[in-house]
C-alpha cells in the first residue's frame, strides 16, 4: 500500500490530509477521562491533567529526576544527550529502564489508563526520556511534530501514539514551556529534504530535518494561535503525536524539567524506516517492549522506589 504520509522524499514541503482518527478508542462510564475532556483533545490535540499524582509521589518523581541529572556517568552512556556547544545535560533516554521510579510511572494505570481510552488498543512505551532546560544556559527545541520522525526514522506506521509530560519543576510563561499549535494535528505536514543515516546524533542535541519551513509554521500558527502548556510539578501534559509543538530557551534561574513517556498500540508497532535508513537505536524506539500490563493496580509511586 501507499505510504499516506510521505516526508524527507527530496521533494517541497507539503500539507497531506490525516487518515488517522485522533481518538480510536469509545468513551465510556467510569473511563479515566470525561467526554469534555475527550473531545477537547480531538479537537486541540491536547490536554493539560492536574492532580493525577500525590504530593508524596511528585516529591519521590523529582528527587528521582535530580539523581539521575546528578550522576550520568552511572547511566548508558548513549542515552545521555547534551545541549548544542556544551556538556549540560539536554535529555536522558530511556529512563523507564534505568530508574525504578521512572518505570513505575511509565506503567501506572493512571496514565496507561488514558492511554489505552486514546489509542484504542493495549499499548507500549515507545520511548521515555528526561528533557532538562538548566538555568541560564537551557536551548529550545524547534517546531516540529514527533509523528514526522517516528515514521520517517523509525518506522511507525499510522498516527496511533501520544506523549504524556509529566512537569518535575514549575513551568511558566518565563522558563521555555511547552508551546502547541491547537488543532496542527489534524494535517500531516511533510517536510523536504533527506536524511542521512544516524541522523539521530545530531538531531537529538539540535533539529534540523524534520522541521517545517517557515511559511508552514507561519501559515499555521496565523490560523490556529499558539498556546503554552504550564502547570506546577506533578501536572500531566497529554498531545497527540502528530501535533505541531516546541520550546523556547530558558534564560531565567529557574532551570526546568519534565519527563516524557511516548506511548504506542500494540497494533501500531514500528516497520522498517523509510528508504535505506537503519532502525535508530532502542534507547530511542524501542522494538522489544513488551506491552504493559492492563488491570494491574498501582502502587504509590513513593512507595514503589523504596520496593
Amino acid at each position: 500500500m501507499a505510504d499516506p504520509y510521505p516526508s524527507r522524499c527530496g521533494r517541497e514541503a507539503a500539507v497531506l490530509p490525516r487518515v488517522d482518527p485522533v481518538v480510536h478508542g469509545t468513551w465510556h462510564e467510569g473511563a479515566p477521562l470525561t467526554q469534555e475532556q475527550l473531545t477537547q483533545f480531538e479537537r486541540d490535540g491536547y490536554l493539560v491533567l492536574g492532580d493525577l499524582f500525590t504530593t508524596g509521589e511528585v516529591a519521590a518523581l523529582c528527587q528521582a529526576s535530580t539523581a539521575l541529572l546528578a550522576d550520568p556517568k552511572a547511566l548508558d552512556p548513549d542515552t545521555v544527550i547534551a545541549e548544542p556547544g556544551s556538556r549540560e545535560v539536554r535529555s536522558i533516554f530511556m529512563v523507564h529502564r534505568q530508574d525504578r521510579a521512572m518505570a513505575r510511572l511509565a506503567a501506572d494505570r493512571r496514565l496507561a489508563d488514558i492511554a489505552r481510552l486514546v489509542l484504542g488498543d493495549e499499548i507500549y512505551v515507545h520511548q521515555s526520556r528526561l528533557n532538562y532546560k538548566p538555568g541560564f544556559a537551557g536551548r529550545e527545541f524547534y517546531w516540529h511534530s514527533d509523528f514526522e520522525t517516528w515514521h520517517v526514522e523509525d518506522g511507525m506506521p499510522r498516527m496511533r501514539a501520544l506523549s504524556m509530560s509529566i512537569l518535575l519543576s514549575p513551568n511558566d510563561a518565563t522558563n521555555g514551556p511547552l508551546m502547541i499549535i491547537p488543532g496542527s494535528h489534524l494535517a500531516f505536514h511533510a517536510c523536504a529534504g533527506e536524511t542521512p543515516q544516524d541522523n539521530y546524533r545530531a538531531s537529538l542535541r539540535k533539529q534540523d530535518l524534520g522541521v517545517p519551513d517557515r511559511a508552514t509554521l507561519t501559515d499555521l500558527a496565523a490560523e490556529n494561535g499558539i498556546r503554552t502548556a504550564m502547570g506546577d510539578p506533578g501536572t500531566v501534559i497529554l498531545f497527540d503525536c502528530n501535533a505541531m509543538h516546541g520550546s523556547n530557551g530558558n534564560i531565567t534561574p529557574f532551570p526546568r524539567s519534565n519527563a516524557f513517556i511516548v506511548y504506542n498500540a500494540v497494533s501500531n508497532w514500528l516497520g522498517p524506516p523509510s528508504g535505506d535508513l537503519e532502525p535508530r537505536p532502542e534507547f530511542i524506539a524501542a522494538r522489544k517492549a513488551a506491552p504493559i500490563i492492563s488491570g494491574r493496580p498501582s502502587l504509590p509511586l513513593e512507595i514503589a522506589t523504596i520496593c
